[in-house]
C-alpha cells in the first residue's frame, strides 16, 4: 500500500489507536449514514469510558444504541435522543453524561472544528438552559453566547463512495452529518460501499477530499429503516 492509498481491509486495523477515554465523533442522522460496522468493531473492541458526538444516539439495539448496552459510553454531545428507551434510563438513572445541543449548533460546532476555529457566537440557545455558564456578547439587537467548537480523537463515517486516496461520496440525505464530522476528527476513517479507482470520481462531485481521511474501508450494511410509514392503498 503506497503512502497515499488509505484503503484497509479489516475493520480491527480501521479503529487501530483507538482507546479508552477517547473522544469518537460519528456521523449519520437517526440510521441514515451512519457508520454501522465501524460501530460493531468499538463493541468488538470493548473500549471504554467513551465521549461520543453525535446528532443522536441510535435506537435500542442498532447503531449507537449497540455501545449503550455494553455500558462504553461515558458522555454523549447530541441534538436530539428521544428513539431510544436505553439511553432515557442511563441518564435518568445518572449513568450517562449528556450535553443536549441545538441541532444547528452542533453541526457549526463539528464544522468549526473541521476549519481550525475554536469557537463562534450564536444567538441559538440564548436565554435558555444551553446558555448557562457561557459567555454572552451583544452584536446589534441580538444577544449571543459563546460555543466552543468540537474535534475528536477519532471521527466514524459512513459514505458511499471513495477511492483509494480517501476522496468520499456521499448518497442524498444519507450526507447529513457526515461530512462535518469527517473534517473534524484528528483520525477519520471512512467507510464506504464501494471503493472506485483513482480518476473514477467526479473531482467537482466529491464531498469529502481525501485530506481529511486517513483510513477507508469498504463494508456491507443492513441499512435499517428507523420508522417505517407506508400510504394506504
Amino acid at each position: 500500500m503506497s503512502g497515499l492509498d488509505k484503503r484497509v481491509h479489516d475493520y480491527a486495523q480501521a479503529l487501530d489507536g483507538l482507546s479508552d477515554g477517547m473522544t469518537v465523533i460519528a456521523g449519520g442522522f437517526g440510521l441514515c449514514g451512519i457508520p454501522e460496522n465501524l460501530i460493531h468493531e468499538i463493541r468488538r473492541r470493548g473500549t471504554r469510558e467513551l465521549t461520543v458526538v453525535s446528532n443522536n444516539c441510535g435506537v435500542d439495539g442498532f447503531g449507537l444504541g449497540l455501545l449503550l448496552e455494553t455500558r462504553q459510553v461515558r458522555r454523549v454531545v447530541a441534538s436530539y435522543v428521544g428513539e431510544n428507551a436505553l439511553f432515557e434510563q442511563q441518564l435518568l438513572a445518572g449513568e450517562l453524561e449528556v450535553e443536549l445541543t441545538p441541532q444547528g449548533t452542533l453541526a457549526e460546532k463539528l464544522r468549526a472544528g473541521g476549519a481550525g476555529i475554536p469557537a463562534f457566537y450564536t444567538a441559538t440557545g440564548y436565554g435558555t438552559p444551553v446558555a448557562e455558564g457561557k459567555e454572552v456578547r451583544r452584536f446589534g439587537a441580538r444577544d449571543c453566547i459563546l460555543e466552543q467548537a468540537i474535534t475528536g480523537d477519532f471521527a466514524i463515517v459512513k459514505g458511499w463512495k471513495a477511492d483509494h486516496f480517501g476522496n468520499v461520496v456521499y448518497r442524498h440525505t444519507a450526507q447529513n452529518f457526515n461530512p462535518l464530522a469527517a473534517a473534524a476528527g484528528r483520525i477519520t476513517v471512512v467507510e464506504v460501499e464501494q471503493i472506485v479507482e483513482p480518476g473514477e470520481l467526479d473531482p467537482a462531485g466529491i464531498h469529502t477530499p481525501g485530506i481529511y481521511v486517513d483510513r477507508v474501508i469498504q463494508g456491507t450494511f443492513e441499512k435499517r429503516i428507523e420508522q417505517r410509514t407506508l400510504r394506504a392503498a
